[in-house]
C-alpha cells in the first residue's frame, strides 16, 4: 500500500472509531469480532435491503435460532414464513442450505475467503465480508456503498457494470492489513451516511482531501451508471377462496420467484403468461379490486377474484390448506399477497399500491 492509500485508510478508521453505527450484528470499533454466524446472517439479509428493514428481522431470527445449528434444524416453511416481507426469497433458501452445510461441518464456519466461497449461496461479497469482519482477514469487501465511495475517490469514469473491475482495484489499493473488518464496515458506513447517492456531505467526509471527484466538483456524477432499461409491466390474477373463516392458500414451488412461500392461488403471472392460467374452481367469481407491486425486473398489476360459490370439496388437500383469517399475520405471505389479503379483508375495492 502506498503512502496516500495508507493515509486514506488511517483517516477512515479514525473517523469510524468516533462515528460507527451501532448495529445488532456488530462489535464496537477495535473490539473482538462478532460471531461468524451473526456476520453471515446479517450480510445475507442486507443484500439489496436497507439496514432499517433488516434490523427487526435479524433480531427475530437470532432470538428464534440463536446458532447456526438451530437454524439448520429449522423447518423450511418456518424459515420462509419468518423471512416473509424481506424480499428476494432465494436468499432464504440459500440461507438454509448454507446453515445445513455449516452444521454438517460441526457448526464451525471456515475462516478463509476461498473456503467460505465453497458454501452454498456465498458469493464474492459475502465471503469477503465474513472473512474480514468475523475473522480479521484482509479481504476486499465491495458492496453498493463501497462501490460509490471508491468510484468517487478515484473518479472512475467507466460506466457500470464495466467499471466494477476498476472500482475493485481501487478498493484493493486502500484496504489495510490491520483492522480489515473495521475498515470494511467503515467504508459501508461512510457510503450510507456521508458519501450518499444524492447530495453527498463532502465537507464531513474524512476522505475529502484525497477524493478526485470532490476536487472536480463532480461527486454526484459517480459512479457512472448506464441508462436504465424500461421495466416490463405484467398483469395477472389471484383467487380468494374463503370458507367458514378461512382462506385457501397454496405453497409455491420450492425454486424460482417466491419459491416455497404460502400464497394465494394465481394464474401463472410469474412466468409472464399475463392471465392465461385457469382458476382452481369453476365460478361464480366476483371482482375484488387490484394491487400493484414492483419487483426487481418488472412491475405487476394483480387483479383479485373472489369466489362466491360453495364447491369447496373439489379442492385437493395436497394442493393447499385452509388458513384461519384471524391468523393471516402468521401465514408468512410475500408482500404482494399480504397486500391482496389486506385489500380483501378491508372490504374495499380500491387499489393498494407499493
Amino acid at each position: 500500500m502506498d503512502a496516500s492509500a495508507q493515509t486514506s485508510s488511517g483517516q477512515l478508521l479514525a473517523w469510524y472509531d468516533g462515528h460507527a453505527r451501532v448495529l445488532p450484528w456488530r462489535s464496537p470499533p477495535g473490539a473482538p469480532p462478532p460471531e461468524p454466524y451473526r456476520v453471515w446472517l446479517s450480510e445475507v439479509m442486507l443484500q439489496q435491503t436497507t439496514v432499517a428493514a433488516v434490523i427487526p428481522y435479524f433480531e427475530r431470527f437470532i432470538a428464534r435460532w440463536p446458532t447456526v445449528e438451530a437454524l439448520a434444524a429449522a423447518e423450511d416453511s418456518d424459515v420462509m414464513a419468518a423471512w416473509a416481507g424481506l424480499g428476494y426469497y432465494a436468499r432464504a433458501r440459500n440461507l438454509l442450505a448454507c446453515a445445513r452445510a455449516v452444521a454438517a461441518m460441526g457448526g464451525v464456519f471456515p475462516r478463509t475467503e476461498a473456503e467460505l466461497r465453497q458454501l452454498p449461496g456465498l458469493g464474492a461479497y459475502t465471503a469477503a465480508a465474513v472473512a474480514a469482519i468475523a475473522f480479521g482477514n484482509r479481504a476486499v469487501v465491495v458492496d453498493a456503498n463501497v462501490e460509490r465511495v471508491v468510484a468517487r475517490l478515484f473518479a472512475i469514469a467507466e460506466p457500470l457494470p464495466a467499471g466494477k473491475a476498476a472500482i475493485r482495484a481501487g478498493a484493493e489499493a486502500i484496504t489495510p492489513v490491520e483492522r480489515p473488518g473495521d475498515f470494511a464496515q467503515a467504508m459501508m458506513d461512510l457510503g450510507a451516511t456521508i458519501c450518499t447517492s444524492r447530495s453527498p456531505r463532502c465537507l464531513l467526509c474524512p476522505l475529502s482531501e484525497a477524493c478526485l471527484a470532490r476536487r472536480a466538483g463532480e461527486a454526484d456524477l459517480y459512479p457512472v451508471k448506464p441508462a436504465k432499461a424500461a421495466r416490463p409491466h405484467r398483469k395477472g390474477h389471484a383467487w380468494w377462496i374463503e370458507r367458514e373463516g378461512a382462506v385457501w392458500l397454496v405453497r409455491r414451488q420450492g425454486k424460482g420467484m417466491l419459491g416455497g412461500m404460502r400464497a394465494l392461488p394465481d394464474d401463472g403471472w410469474i412466468a409472464g403468461r399475463d392471465g392465461s392460467g385457469e382458476p382452481p374452481l369453476a365460478g361464480p367469481w366476483l371482482a375484488g379490486g387490484q394491487v400493484a407491486h414492483v419487483f426487481t425486473h418488472f412491475s405487476l398489476e394483480l387483479h383479485l377474484q373472489l369466489y362466491s360459490g360453495k364447491n369447496w370439496d373439489s379442492l385437493a388437500a395436497d394442493d393447499g390448506e385452509w388458513w384461519p383469517l384471524e391468523r393471516m399475520d402468521e401465514a408468512g405471505l410475500p408482500t404482494l399477497f399480504a397486500k391482496a389479503a389486506q385489500l380483501v379483508l378491508a372490504g374495499k375495492g380500491d387499489e393498494v399500491s407499493e
